[in-house]
């Protein structure tokens, strides 16, 4: 258990708290509940109902969709955040993977701290749209690799089995 001292140092320091006043961080760090989970436990699971953001204190946590990874969060990382605005099931699941510790901010608790201080919101905001980022890079890539298996998987001769990209060039004429 974090002592109150702790409780405010940590949450300063996560993201989705940059940028807030020190008073506001001292109310929402004695409101948000301390949870402790054992190793390789689940959290919660696609499909449930969401209604809790939840900020790894220590250890680390799987987000993963069945034995599919999809990321590893650790200390000072949130997840859950997107269920708390579009009131949506979750949309993965979160299991430990070793003894972890966690902050844990209800629906209820977010929509009082946004409406005294909107920054969080925008702040949570940016951690979504990086997440997107993240996963359009790594799709982009994984279709990438492939698309050059593809290539490198076909018999010597034969035809190519990808779609022609119909390139176009923007001078038709071909005189520069």
């Amino acid at each position: 258990m974090l002592t109150s001292v702790e409780r405010l140092l940590f949450v300063r320091g996560v993201p989705i708290f940059k940028e807030l006043r020190d008073d506001f961080l001292v109310r929402l760090a004695s409101i948000m509940e301390e949870l402790s989970f054992p190793a390789r436990h689940t959290i919660f699971q696609k499909g449930e109902e969401g209604r809790s953001l939840y900020i790894v204190v220590k250890g680390q946590v799987r987000i993963h969709i069945g034995q599919q990874d999809m990321n590893r969060l650790g200390e000072g990382d949130a997840f859950g955040e997107m269920a708390l605005f579009d009131s949506e099931p979750r949309s993965a699941s979160v299991s430990t993977i070793d003894e972890c510790e966690c902050l844990v901010l209800t629906q209820q608790q977010l929509y009082e701290a946004v409406d005294e201080t909107p920054g969080i919101a925008v702040n949570i905001i940016r951690l979504l749209s990086r997440r997107i980022r993240e996963l359009n890079q790594r799709l982009a890539e994984e279709e990438a690799e492939n698309r050059r298996l593809t290539v490198l998987l076909q018999p010597p001769g034969a035809a190519h089995s990808l779609p022609e990209l119909n390139y176009r060039p923007s001078n038709p004429t071909g005189l520069l």
